[in-house]
Formats: C-alpha cells, sequence, structure tokens
C-alpha cells in the first residue's frame, strides 16, 4: 500500500477514498477523518484513503493525468469496485475518470445522498432526499449511457428528426422533480399548519443545530426522556423531532431536533430540506451544539460551516441574541480543553460546557436557558380565587410559575413569567382574573 494511505478492513463494497487537498485552501487531518466517516456511513469496505494535493484542478479529470493513470493501475490491481473523490466533481469530470479507471465514482455530492437516501425513514424525508437526488442526477444523465445518439423519429410529417434519448430521460426527470416538489410543498403546508398550531399554545421554540454527530440526538433524548436514534455515526438523524419538555427552572418549552450539518453540504440538498428546516428559522433559541473531543482548529471550522448555513437560511442578524453555545462531550476532551472551553465560557456568558452522556454541566445549561426564556417572557403578580383552579391549571401549562402561596382564605397568589403571547390570551381567556391584576 502507498505510505500516504491509511488501511481499513470491513465487509462491503471495496472502495478506495481520495482526499483532495486544494493548494491554497486549508485542509486538515480531520477533513480525511470525516471522509472516511461518511464512507463508513454505508458500510463501504476502505480499503485506503489516500490525500492527493491538486496544484491546479483539471477541468476534465480534476487530478493530473499521471495521478489518474498511477491510481487505475492500483484499481485494476486491488479490484477496487468504488472510487470516492472527496470533491464536487463535474458531470464530465465523473464520467471521464470512470471511463479512466472502469469503476464507479462517486463524488462528495453523491456520497452525502447515499446516505440520506440510506437513513430517510419518513415519508417527509425520503421525499426531499428524493427530489435532491433527482436535480443532482438531471445533470449526470451522460454516465452509463450507450445510446445517446439514438433518436425517436418524428410523427407524420412534422417533428424532423424527433427526441433524442437523453433529452426523454430528462424530461421525464424534470416531470418527478415537478411532482415531488409540489408534494412537499403540501408537506411544508401541513408543518405551517402543525407550527401553528404549536404557536397556540404559546411556548418557546429552542431548537438543536450543530455539525453532524456532535451529540444533539443524546442531548435531545436526554432534555426530553425521548429515545430519538442517537449513534456514532455521520447523519444518525435526518427528520426532525419536536418534544414538549418540563426543565426544572425553566418551565415548559419546546425542544426541536434537526438534522446535522457538514462542510460543503449540497445546495440542492439544504433546498429540499427547506421544510424542515425552517424549525431553526422559525426557533426563539438555538442551541448551537459543538463537538469537544475535537482538536481546537477542527471545532472552529465546524462551527464557521454550521453559521454559514445558517446564514444562507436567513438567520444572522439576530445570531447573539437567539444563540446558546453548548460544548458537548466533555467527558472525552482532555484537560487541557476542558479548561480553555470552561474560561470561555465564562468569558462569554452564552456558553456552557456539558456531556450529554453521562448529564454532567446540565445545571449550567439549566441556568443558561432560564436566562433566554426569561428575557421572552414578562413576569407578573396574580391573585386567584379558589374557584379559578382552571386558570391556575392553564398558567402551569403555558407560563412558568416562578412562586405562589395559598392566603388563609384559600386564594392563591402566583408569580408567573408568561410569553407574549400567553399574555394575549390570558387576556381574552379569564379577563376577570385580568381586571383584578390591573385593580391590584
Amino acid at each position: 500500500m502507498n505510505s500516504g494511505g491509511i488501511e481499513y478492513e470491513e465487509d462491503g463494497t471495496r472502495a478506495y477514498i481520495i482526499s483532495c487537498a486544494f493548494v491554497g485552501r486549508p485542509h486538515g487531518h480531520g477533513e480525511m477523518e470525516e471522509s472516511v466517516a461518511l464512507a463508513r456511513a454505508i458500510n463501504l469496505d476502505i480499503v485506503c484513503v489516500e490525500r492527493v494535493k491538486i496544484i491546479k484542478a483539471r477541468s476534465s479529470t480534476l487530478l493530473g493525468s499521471g495521478k489518474v493513470s498511477e491510481l487505475g493501475a492500483r484499481f485494476s490491481r486491488e479490484r477496487i469496485t468504488l472510487a470516492v473523490v472527496d470533491a464536487d466533481l463535474s458531470p464530465i469530470q465523473q464520467r471521464n475518470l470512470e471511463r479512466a479507471w472502469s469503476v464507479k465514482v462517486l463524488d462528495r455530492t453523491g456520497l452525502i445522498l447515499e446516505i440520506f437516501a440510506a437513513r430517510a425513514r419518513s415519508r417527509e424525508g425520503r421525499l426531499q432526499v428524493e427530489l435532491a437526488r433527482l436535480t443532482y442526477q438531471k445533470t449526470r444523465l451522460v454516465r452509463g449511457w450507450t445510446h445517446l445518439e439514438r433518436q425517436r423519429g418524428g410523427l407524420g410529417f412534422v417533428g424532423g428528426p424527433g427526441e433524442t434519448q437523453i433529452e426523454a430521460d430528462r424530461r421525464l426527470l424534470q416531470q418527478r422533480i415537478s411532482r415531488l416538489s409540489r408534494q412537499l410543498e403540501n408537506v411544508r403546508r401541513t408543518r405551517r399548519e402543525h407550527r401553528k398550531k404549536r404557536n397556540k399554545k404559546d411556548l418557546p421554540l429552542v431548537s438543536l443545530v450543530g455539525y453532524t454527530n456532535c451529540g444533539k440526538s443524546t442531548l435531545f433524548n436526554r432534555l426530553s426522556a425521548s429515545n430519538v436514534l442517537a449513534r456514532n455515526m455521520l447523519f444518525a438523524t435526518l427528520d426532525p423531532t419536536v418534544r414538549g419538555i418540563e426543565m426544572d427552572g425553566v418551565g415548559r418549552f419546546l425542544l426541536s431536533d434537526t438534522v446535522g450539518f457538514i462542510r460543503n453540504l449540497p445546495t440542492d440538498l439544504v433546498m429540499s430540506f427547506r421544510a424542515t428546516l425552517e424549525e431553526i428559522v422559525e426557533a426563539d433559541i438555538l442551541l448551537h451544539v459543538h463537538d469537544a473531543s475535537q482538536s481546537d482548529d477542527e471545532r472552529c471550522r465546524q462551527g464557521e460551516n454550521v453559521e454559514e448555513i445558517l446564514r444562507s437560511l436567513g438567520i444572522g442578524e439576530d445570531w447573539g441574541e437567539r444563540i446558546v453555545h453548548v460544548y458537548n462531550k466533555m467527558d472525552a476532551a482532555d484537560e487541557a480543553t476542558r479548561i480553555l472551553l470552561e474560561n470561555q465560557s465564562r468569558r462569554e456568558g452564552n456558553a456552557c460546557l456539558i456531556s450529554a452522556l453521562t448529564g454532567e454541566g446540565f445545571k449550567n445549561l439549566s441556568q443558561l436557558l432560564r436566562g433566554r426564556i426569561s428575557r421572552l417572557s414578562r413576569g407578573i403578580t396574580l391573585r386567584l380565587e379558589p374557584e379559578e383552579e382552571a386558570c391556575r391549571a392553564w398558567l402551569y401549562r403555558h407560563g412558568h410559575i416562578e412562586s405562589q402561596e395559598r392566603d388563609a382564605r384559600g386564594r392563591v397568589h402566583l408569580r408567573v413569567a408568561l410569553s407574549s403571547a400567553a399574555l394575549g390570551s390570558l387576556f381574552k381567556r379569564f379577563p376577570s382574573v385580568v381586571r383584578r391584576l390591573e385593580e391590584n
């Protein structure tokens, strides 16, 4: 094996990973590890991963002709059946490499789409992935076809030579894309209706965002006592999940878990998952989960990639108002990293260090959430008569009870924090209580 490669032995398709290091662009060891993790996510048998320096990208093959020949010989010798190029290839580059190497070639976008197709479970998720795959394939119909020059004749005396096979296939693809887009619009409409119903409950929405495999689903499960799939793999979660939860010192709020982000996330995929990602756009608070076990450089790079995608979704101007940085996996971080992140968290005031696996640091997370949610709320003092238990039950469901006492006459004196929307609902549903509030 080449000394520049890393050996792996697993069951599945025999794959060779080419990690492209473009001269003039940052490229760390973490990117090679990520390439391997992506391939392992669909159970490929990784024979070798090699870092290839690219000084000037070739429009025909991306790699230089000498490297293409060298790799072709090696693929033949070692019975490689799949080459994964960790870069975005044009349709022409992909076709030429497949012809030169006589193996199937997947670029970064194609590999991510394969993973998403394998992981999507809900109808919405499958629709979104299929739309992204068809959009991706539409420009790559030149691959694998041997009959592209054949044409269908026109009808009667008009129509000329007719349409080529590739034109017919592209037309059929476009019809499927249009149909899927309509179906997804119905999904978006349904999701908007669900969101309206949730908003009527006047509960703050907290969304988990972060780089894939940073531990969002493990955190979600611990906060909500749920059993959402949480594994040490990229893109373990594709389908969004929303739960109403209660946290000591915080009160009741909605928590949303969403798909993880990754560097160079395909644009078509971002657009296809727009309906899902609207949960993030609508969130009152964003918990940006970081992987504290990563190196400082890799953690910063992943954080920047997440922020870049959030900005592309229209989040940016009020970033500082909504964000809470959560450094997860503190149980796997070394001592120097823990000290660095703890000092940084104290200095910034909007961050905390936790372990979603062990529960360590959750007291600090609770304090941060209480502070952020209180900014969304207004505290009021109420006096409820004994016969007004329905109002007290409503306040428990829609607000955060900060204190309460019952006097000798059985009346309850409450200090409660309510969102603006909940306060408006209170005025409509219990006007007598509100009049008594004004009298006080």
